[in-house]
């Protein structure tokens, strides 16, 4: 649990009960060595409704353009397959130098079946082909793809602190990205980074509506703030970064870590 919960001490979330999310206008193609934090708050400036910032608000930044900024991308054409790559992409129609990169990235493998290799990163996520990701990835679409950002809290921070240099207001920042899940078709938004606001709502210790006391509920806060995004922004739209209104989330100095389940109390690795 992080430091700064406890039982009893997590949101209700909106009380409102409405959430707003803003997808952000006017981003351009994002490149190695871009400034995300400054492209967020030209895209703040220009997006009707957005400004002034309202306390609360989160930002949700998807992982493509922090990873093309940053250089977390890898060249396929710089790329020889092992052996075990070649054999894998053969026996599943993959491209061989794909798969390679996704070995590389992983510091585990859970298991591979199906063409997938389900994978645990450096990060700590498990997740299918270690994020590695050949989808909007720009002019170079074919030749390049992109891995997870390396440290998605630290991504996050310094997007927070853009805003707060330029703008002068504080805001929660979410790094993004979509994950697929057990048991169920179809990939939702995830959190891989979070600054200024805790991943998790604990709400062990909280009465329910019928006054009965939870004792396991923990909401996955961050996750279903980047969830929500994602449905104003779209995979095909070219829109990367949206302002969420109204979700009210826990505030605080969080980390991803704090949501990432160590195996001993993980049932399904």
């Amino acid at each position: 649990m992080p430091a700064e919960q406890g039982p009893g001490t997590g949101g209700a979330g909106p009380q409102s009960g409405r959430v707003e999310i803003f997808a952000l206008a006017g981003l351009p193609e994002v490149r190695l060595g871009d400034d995300v934090g400054a492209l967020v708050c030209d895209a703040l400036v220009a997006t009707p409704g957005a400004l002034p910032l309202q306390p609360g608000d989160v930002l949700v930044v998807t992982q493509k353009i922090v990873s093309k900024a940053e250089g977390a991308v890898a060249d396929l054409r710089t790329v020889t397959p092992r052996p075990e790559a070649v054999a894998w992409a053969q026996a599943w129609n993959r491209d061989a130098r794909q798969i390679e990169v996704v070995m590389r990235e992983a510091k585990r493998i859970v298991r591979q079946a199906h063409g997938v290799l389900i994978v645990e990163t450096a990060q700590g996520f498990v997740c299918a082909n270690a994020g590695v990701d050949a989808s909007n990835v720009g002019p170079d679409s074919g030749d390049v793809v992109t891995l997870l950002p390396r440290d998605g809290d630290a991504s996050a921070a310094a997007v927070r602190a853009a805003v707060r240099t330029r703008l002068g207001q504080d805001v929660a920042v979410i790094i993004s990205d979509s994950f697929g899940r057990p048991w169920r078709w179809g990939i939702v938004d995830v959190a891989l980074g979070v600054a200024g606001l805790l991943p998790l709502d604990d709400l062990r210790g909280v009465h329910d509506a019928d006054g009965r006391v939870m004792q396991t509920t923990i909401r996955a806060v961050a996750d279903e703030i980047a969830s929500a995004a994602e449905l104003a922004l779209g995979k095909t739209a070219g829109r990367p970064v949206a302002l969420v209104r109204g979700a009210q989330p826990p505030l605080g100095e969080g980390s991803i870590n704090d949501q990432l389940m160590p195996s001993e109390t993980d049932l399904f690795r």
